[in-house]
């Protein structure tokens, strides 16, 4: 799942996405040759910090992808809601011009965003119908409410909805933040469903799954050389890159 060491990515920061004004960043391989495979990558509960998701974006898209990461604040009176569907919306409309698929993508996210992919899964009616190709779920928790829905994944999963498309989690093993038993019971729940579902357990932790490290002076995570969170990191941008059909994805 290497990808292509001489791929050169290339990002655009700053393009607004919808009329809450949030901006996100595209990164994308410099000179691609046609359509690239699209994913559209949500960040956690901390407001605003598309930048977290950086080095994660950035080492998927030398598989060949367009990553588009928006901002969204979990601390809107609708706890993001709007802006993850504004975000949904702005791709399906735009990434043709960006160089990627705007029909068929992924949805990926981590931590309070990975449930939210999956609940526009198990309730396309919150974006016009509209299914994503795959759902990537990365140290998530997915018996609370969906920032998309407002309905926790499993409860919407009990209740006989299907997610329709095939769901592929990562949690690291040693993350104390998001606990890696959650992906596990998801992945559980929709096996005896008869549902596609893989599950990846590198490890490391809430920050490093992301190739990042909590910086409590900061607040917020950072980029890290930590041999741990590059590795796991790449695991992450391998199992996306499969999921949207990069070609020498495997």
């Amino acid at each position: 799942m290497a990808p292509d060491m001489g791929t050169t990515v290339e990002t655009e920061r700053g393009l607004v996405y919808g009329p809450s004004g949030k901006q996100l960043d595209v990164h994308r391989p410099a000179g691609a040759p046609g359509p690239a495979p699209t994913v559209l990558l949500w960040h956690g509960i901390g407001p605003d910090e598309r930048d977290v998701l950086e080095p994660l974006a950035r080492t998927a898209a030398a598989h060949g992808l367009l990553v588009l990461v928006p901002d969204w604040c979990s601390d809107a009176a609708d706890d993001g809601r709007a802006h993850l569907l504004e975000s949904v919306a702005f791709a399906r409309k735009e990434a043709g011009g960006l160089g990627g698929d705007g029909e068929s993508f992924v949805l990926a996210g981590w931590s309070a965003g990975a449930g939210a992919t999956l609940g526009v899964a198990l309730r396309p009616e919150i974006a016009e119908g509209w299914r994503p190709r795959a759902v990537v779920g990365v140290a998530g928790r997915y018996d609370l409410p969906a920032r998309t829905t407002g309905t926790a994944p499993l409860s919407d999963l009990a209740a006989g909805r299907d997610p329709g498309v095939p769901v592929h989690l990562v949690h690291g093993s040693r993350d104390t933040v998001v606990e890696a038993r959650y992906s596990r019971n998801l992945a559980e729940t929709l096996r005896v469903a008869g549902r596609t579902v893989t599950l990846q357990e590198p490890e490391t932790d809430h920050a490093g799954v992301i190739m990042t490290a909590y910086d409590p002076a900061a607040d917020r995570c950072v980029p890290t050389t930590a041999e741990h969170a590059v590795r796991a990191g790449r695991v992450v941008a391998g199992v996306v890159a499969e999921a949207a059909g990069a070609r020498g994805a495997a």
